[in-house]
């Protein structure tokens, strides 16, 4: 569907916010669905559904957002937006998920954006 159809019909303002990307990436709820619960809860939250891609500086927003939040036994911490992303850090909505779950989400969202350079905003969708 072009961006003129998916834009026709929304409430003002909204079609600037879905303007402020470069690239869509749809989140496969169904092969991840703890993490991809975890996304769409944050972003209804008020968390940005725009990941824009920096790289430098993810292990310190990392440190940021899970700081104060224990590890727990069989599960992994999942941050949303993620440490790769400029919107990632203090503040972010952490949730404890199944390792598996994560990783796989994980390394398949990487997958997709390995090729985009830093600076590149990506739309999530979660629908």
């Amino acid at each position: 569907m072009a961006l003129a159809g998916l834009l026709e019909g929304l409430a003002p303002g909204k079609a600037a916010a879905y303007s402020a990307y470069d690239e869509i990436l749809y989140f496969l709820m169904d092969r991840y669905p703890e993490t991809g619960d975890h996304v769409r809860d944050a972003i209804a939250a008020g968390h940005s559904d725009v990941c824009t891609i920096e790289r430098d500086g993810a292990e310190e927003r990392r440190e940021e957002s899970l700081a104060g939040i224990p590890t727990e036994t069989g599960y992994d911490r999942d941050e949303w937006p993620m440490a790769m992303c400029e919107e990632g850090g203090a503040g972010a909505s952490v949730r404890y998920v199944t390792p598996s779950d994560n990783r796989g989400a994980s390394a398949w969202v990487g997958n997709q954006l390995e090729n985009y350079p830093d600076g590149t905003r990506v739309l999530f969708i979660t629908d």
